[in-house]
Order: structure tokens, then sequence, then C-alpha cells
């Protein structure tokens, strides 16, 4: 059977989201971990159109095609990377894996739907729960989640399964510090970080890490118990 020429296929994005995060480091490396970070999903004009959302307001949930926003193309690709919650040590294939640094710059992700406003301008603008995307991020497509079928009860979740029984790193923020955030995304922010968004290789106590969040940079650093102390929040 002859196969079809689809290296000219063109992707262009129907959406994009606006989260809490400017930058992709800090940033859940699954969505449902950190359930209350939340994201707005702005179609391009010519996707706000009535109608186009019918129906997906009886769904709970839905899935996000989109693309990684700080793609390298000129990167050369590797066959194999290194999963940061290995160790960094470890590789694995890319294929077994949900690095960014793949043949085409495409991620998936399972989300909550909060809201969907369909009046106003720049209708239809859907409002989400438990994002892992960075700011601005293209959305390429939209599916609604089907739990009889993309549920897979018995499924085997490799590595995956030593990463997410991790314990959660013990979170403090001195009050002081804690008063230049909102108060309605502290909470948000204390899940991130108990999540540990270092590099999985990185065990230097001394460091002080720094990621963007809001308008914000926190800075923190982990001591040996297990705690993460936010040193500023500048």
């Amino acid at each position: 059977m002859e196969k079809k020429d689809f290296t000219s296929l063109v992707i262009k994005p129907i959406a994009y989201i606006h989260t809490d995060f400017p930058t992709k480091f800090g940033i859940p490396r699954q969505g449902d971990v950190v359930s209350s970070l939340t994201g707005t999903i702005i179609f391009e004009e010519e996707y706000q159109k009535e109608g186009i959302l019918r129906g997906l307001e009886d769904f709970s949930h839905l899935w996000l095609i989109w693309g990684f926003s700080d793609f390298d193309s000129k990167k050369e690709f590797s066959p194999t990377i290194r999963p940061p919650k290995l160790g960094g040590n470890t590789r694995v294939g890319v294929f077994a894996s949900r690095s960014p640094n793949r043949p085409n710059p495409l991620g998936i992700s399972a989300v909550k739907i909060e809201k969907i406003i369909t009046e106003g301008k720049e209708s239809p603008i859907i409002l989400v729960s438990g994002v892992d995307l960075m700011d601005g991020t293209p959305i390429y497509d939209i599916k609604p989640y089907i739990p009889f079928s993309d549920a897979i009860v018995d499924a085997k979740e490799g590595y995956t399964a030593y990463t997410r029984n991790k314990p959660l790193l013990k979170v403090v923020i001195p009050e002081d510090i804690k008063e230049k955030i909102p108060s309605d995304k502290i909470n948000s922010l204390i899940e991130v970080l108990s999540q540990d968004p270092r590099p999985g290789f990185h065990h230097d106590e001394n460091r002080v890490y720094g990621f963007a969040y809001l308008d914000k940079e926190v800075k923190f650093h982990v001591e040996q118990d297990h705690t993460l102390i936010v040193d500023d929040i500048i």
C-alpha cells in the first residue's frame, strides 16, 4: 500500500492557555498532582464561534493537545532521555517518557473543566484546573475525556510508580514572605513546592533555587530533613 506524504502537514493553534507560570521551571510534571492550579483557554478569533463547544458542558474533563512553546528546533534529537525523577542518571527511550525533547514538540494533558463562558468578548472561554502548562502555551486540539475508554484501571505504570510514591516535602513559608502572594494562590504554590520542583539529580541543600510564579520569583532551598524553605518572594 502506498504511503501518503504527510511531511508538509501544517497544524496551527486553535487557542492559547494562560496560567500562573511564565516559565517552565516549577510547573508540576503532571497536572493532576496539583489540582488547584488553574488556566484560562482563549480561542483564536476564527474559532470564537457560537456552538463550537456545544455538548462539552456535559463532560467534567477534557484532553488538551498542545505544543512545547520553548521547543528548540535546532537541538539534536536523542532516542533516549534521562527522566528527572529517576535521578537524572537512568536513561529510557524517548517514547517511554513525556520529555519535551521529542521528534515533534507535542504534549497532552487531561484537565478538569471548571467553567465554560459562552457570552462576552472572546467567548467561548474555558476555565480549567489541574494544569501543567506554561503561560501562553499553544493548544492544537481539544477532545472530551471519556472515562470508560480513557481510564484503563489495570494499566501498568512503569517507572512512574516510583516517582508517584515519593514522599512530599514539608513546605515552610515565613508569614512576612507569604503575604507577597495573593491569598487565593498561596495554597497552590505550597502544593507545587511540596512536589519538589528541583531537577531529580540535585541534592545540594546549600543551593538556592528560583522560579517564576505569577509576576513574582520564588526563592527556596531544601534541607536534609526534606523540608523546603522559601527564602524570599520578589
